[in-house]
């Protein structure tokens, strides 16, 4: 009898739905993809709205292309996955009484920059530990008690949008505790939905139960499994926001930093402390809840290769092919950056560009950008190291930044300890799959899962010569 060793993946992201079947070594053994974008809200003009029959079509469409790959005996369990906050109110069978609005609508920033009307946001942040992101859950809530007041009245409860297609499969209205985590709505110290903040706003306490991550929520009933071609009655696990399982994929432990660098870069560490006052809501930190109880992800981000992009954009346009490339190998013969320095505020526009004379190069711009991009990541690891309450030994570093040889040793070297390049590509499934593993008896422990399937790592370490150089005062 072959091992039922393969956990069903079903990914939502932003830019892509997959299906992917991973087996209990953390290989991907079939994963197909189709696109995935938002739809116009035909309820209100200008909105943005996650389509889910659309989206539960397309992920019909990538599990008919995967299953004739894998053995069908070897399917154990399926978990589906998506970004954070989204979600919709229903009414007791599950049915969707408005739409998913997207994270990517902009209804809600209006009620986020006057939340102080329900709760001062200081007070807000000291309970949930969660930054002013203006698509967080409590603001789509608050938009419906004051735009659609009826919804609120006729809805049985709030699910998130991965316990939207779990219940599609099992039947079951249950959400997990890592979208929870990020709804702006929980208590930091008890990891449950704050009644102060219910009672705050005036919204009601319809949240379906809440269970933690790697719970069997249900099982695939016989509707659903005839749709997706699974077999009936294999457990549906409970997982839930992409970042908390991509953690685990990366194969990070407590108090250990993670990079994931892209157009933005987040980092991120497993700590169990995170310090909840002004001073941290203003730098930007958010706390979120981990995938395993006692733990928090503390976290904070800012704009990195969008801003290389720029330079790239504006100083090397005559380039068609090899850009990067050139790019890395005339900063890296340049050796330094002269007195050239950039201010990487792009966001705010006040970015800034000093020390230009007439024998500055291109080369030194592109060089100054990845030493302000890396002391953005040297304070960032200071914010969580402080309120984290630990000292990094090594930072582990994801995405596509990660490819840059010349910014991994300018990082190693300024922060005076090993960057770790993961060589695990997809993170978030072999996170989420863990779990899955965990809950049908493969492995005792997400501990035990990561320990035997998260890759190796290319380590950076600091160049001996070089002196870290020491935190700024603030």
């Amino acid at each position: 009898m072959l091992k039922k060793d393969i956990i069903i993946v079903l990914d939502i992201g932003a830019t892509n739905v997959r299906a992917v079947a991973i087996n209990s070594t953390g290989k991907i053994e079939a994963i197909h993809a189709l696109p995935n974008g938002t739809q116009p809200d035909p309820f209100h003009p200008g909105g943005l709205i996650w389509d889910v029959d659309e989206i539960w079509q397309k992920l019909m469409t990538c599990l008919h292309q995967i299953l004739p790959e894998i053995a069908f005996e070897r399917i154990s369990a399926l978990t589906v996955t998506t970004f954070g906050v989204n979600g919709a109110p229903v009414d007791s069978k599950g049915n969707l009484l408005y739409p998913v609005i997207s994270w990517q609508c902009q209804r809600t920033e209006p009620i986020m920059r006057h939340i102080d009307r329900y709760i001062p946001l200081e007070k807000l942040y000291q309970i949930n530990g969660v930054n002013a992101f203006s698509f967080n859950t409590i603001n789509v809530l608050l938009w419906f008690r004051e735009n659609k007041p009826d919804i609120i009245e006729k809805m049985a409860g709030w699910l998130f949008i991965p316990s939207i297609f779990v219940h599609r499969l099992t039947g079951r209205l249950v959400n997990d505790m890592t979208m929870a985590g990020t709804s702006m709505l929980t208590d930091f110290s008890n990891r449950q939905i704050s009644k102060g903040i219910l009672i705050a706003t005036g919204l009601p306490d319809k949240f379906f139960e809440i269970r933690e991550a790697g719970t069997i929520a249900g099982n695939l009933i016989e509707k659903s499994a005839r749709e997706t071609g699974l077999p009936a009655g294999i457990p549906v696990v409970l997982t839930g926001h992409d970042t908390q399982f991509a953690l685990i994929g990366s194969g990070v432990g407590e108090n250990e930093p993670i990079l994931s660098s892209g157009t933005w870069e987040i980092l991120m560490a497993r700590c169990r402390y995170g310090e909840l006052n002004n001073k941290n809501l203003q730098a930007g930190l958010t706390n979120e809840f981990d995938a395993l109880p006692g733990l928090i992800n503390s976290g904070t981000q800012w704009l990195a290769s969008g801003i290389l992009e720029w330079v790239k954009r504006n100083f090397y346009c005559d380039l068609k092919e090899n850009v990067y490339e050139t790019m890395i190998r005339d900063a890296e013969n340049l050796g330094y950056s002269g007195r050239v320095r950039l201010s990487p505020d792009f966001v705010n526009h006040q970015g800034a560009i000093t020390g230009i004379g007439l024998q500055t190069s291109r080369a030194q711009v592109y060089y100054a950008a990845l030493e302000a991009l890396t002391e953005q990541t040297a304070k960032g690891l200071k914010l969580l190291e402080k309120t984290g309450k630990f000292k990094a030994k090594a930072l582990v570093l994801v995405g596509g930044g990660s490819k840059n040889n010349l910014w991994n040793r300018l990082r190693a070297d300024r922060l005076g300890i090993p960057v770790k390049i993961s060589n695990q590509t997809e993170t978030t499934v072999l996170g989420a799959s863990l779990f899955g593993q965990v809950a049908i008896g493969n492995y005792s422990s997400i501990d035990e899962a990561v320990e035997k399937t998260c890759q190796n790592y290319q380590i950076v370490a600091p160049s001996p010569a070089v002196t870290p150089v020491p935190y700024k005062k603030n």
